[in-house]
């Protein structure tokens, strides 16, 4: 069985940024609030907009995030689920992450469609052209897809897991409101 998300976000904000997560029966599974102005990412996701139950803590060992390393935690076990680490150098031209297990060896790799549309994206189309992420694992296969939307007002991002994925799918979502949040800075 495969799973499939929508992340949300508001482009139009004036500080800080909100993130919705549905499931695939369009169900709110997730929400977030990032707040304007850190110097240090810390996101929270809660189970509903009321933000009482915390279910994940997305945070960065770094103050300045060029290569940054985001520890996923399971909120009620405080447990490290997994961190993703952006490429520095690399994601300039085309965004690449590594998907890290609790022990930091690496589960996946997480890159962005192609260097063309990539350094298209970058140098004349901006946010027109949407982005597309594909999760590979170390055997090469593609585990999940991850797929903007455009909409020039709302970010949304689909997220696509594939069946019998080895990887707990909060790690996969981490890594799209990462996406959300860090690359969407970007555009």
């Amino acid at each position: 069985m495969s799973y499939s998300y929508l992340v949300r976000r508001k482009v139009l904000q004036l500080f800080g940024a909100s993130f919705h997560i549905y499931d695939c029966h369009h169900n709110l599974i997730g929400f977030s609030r990032q707040k304007a102005f850190k110097l240090k990412e810390d996101i929270r996701v809660y189970r509903d907009a009321s933000q009482q139950q915390q279910l994940l803590l997305i945070q960065s060992r770094n103050i300045i995030d060029f290569s940054a390393a985001y520890d996923v935690v399971d909120s009620s076990t405080g447990t490290v689920l997994g961190t993703w680490q952006r490429k520095g150098f690399s994601s300039m031209v085309r965004d690449n992450w590594v998907l890290l297990d609790a022990n930091q060896q690496q589960m996946a790799a997480m890159q962005e469609d192609s260097l063309l549309l990539s350094l298209t994206r970058r140098f004349l189309a901006g946010a027109c052209l949407p982005q597309s992420y594909h999760l590979i694992t170390p055997d090469g296969g593609t585990s999940a897809e991850l797929r903007q939307r455009f909409n020039p007002f709302i970010f949304k991002m689909e997220v696509r897991i594939a069946p019998g994925l080895q990887i707990d799918p909060r790690l996969i979502l981490a890594g799209a409101i990462l996406l959300a949040a860090i690359e969407g800075r970007q555009q």
